[in-house]
């Protein structure tokens, strides 16, 4: 997989502009040499230099910072000991052009500020799963009484974390969902396959058959018999 699409990259993006989105003044605009270099195909400019600082700066950082976790939070280096000298001439320049730092040392300052954020967000423990319950289901948008799916079902615990597929902090990840909704995605798949492939809401709409339910379900009223 390209590391500029993992889950940390993005994260580390978002934190970027965040950032900017503080400052006073955003670049409306950026060179066409800037716009080639990102994988961005949004027509916002925020969206654009996010981007460009992103993968500029991701290159030059360590590995294990680029892989953190809540899981491996006890090995990720303090943004202050970090070494910033490989970092790229193009990132530092870019922040200088266009006012938003003023010179190479605000470069490297503003940029452990984004660490220091993106360590917090990406070594955060997951939250408690009372705390993500939702009004509507998360499957067919009707509000009505929910129930909560275990999107690894608790049966697959142990060879889940034996063959790596996914980190213990994903464990007990929930989705909360009707019960015609919940017993239709345990219908299309076995516990191990939900485990293993349809381990989040997302995962599971891209499915042809939960596609079709949903079609169907959104247009039933909960607790009406018909014929």
């Amino acid at each position: 997989m390209d590391e500029n699409s993992s889950i940390q990259f993005s994260i580390f993006k978002d934190c970027i502009a965040q950032k900017l989105l503080h400052l006073t003044s955003t670049p409306s605009d950026i060179t066409e040499d800037e716009k080639s270099s990102t994988a961005s195909n949004s027509e916002s400019p925020l969206d654009d230099f996010s981007s460009y600082l992103a993968t500029e700066a991701w290159e030059t950082l360590p590995n294990v910072l680029k892989e953190a976790t809540h899981e491996t939070r006890d090995v990720v280096p303090d943004p202050d000991a970090l070494s910033l000298d490989s970092l790229s001439t193009s990132f530092t320049d870019s922040l200088v052009s266009y006012g938003v730092v003023n010179d190479v040392d605000d470069a490297t300052n503003f940029l452990r500020k984004i660490i220091g954020e993106y360590i917090s967000q990406t070594c955060a423990p997951p939250p408690a799963w009372s705390s993500t319950r939702t009004e509507n289901c998360e499957m067919c948008g009707r509000t009505v009484p929910l129930t909560y799916h275990h999107l690894i079902p608790r049966s697959t615990h142990t060879k889940v974390l034996k063959q790596g597929w996914h980190p213990k902090a994903m464990l007990n990840s929930v989705a909360w969902l009707c019960r015609p909704c919940h017993s239709v995605v345990h219908h299309v798949a076995s516990n191990e396959d939900l485990a293993r492939y349809f381990h989040t809401v997302e995962l599971l709409m891209e499915r042809e058959d939960i596609q079709k339910w949903q079609k169907y379900a959104t247009k039933q009223r909960f607790g009406i018999r018909r014929g």
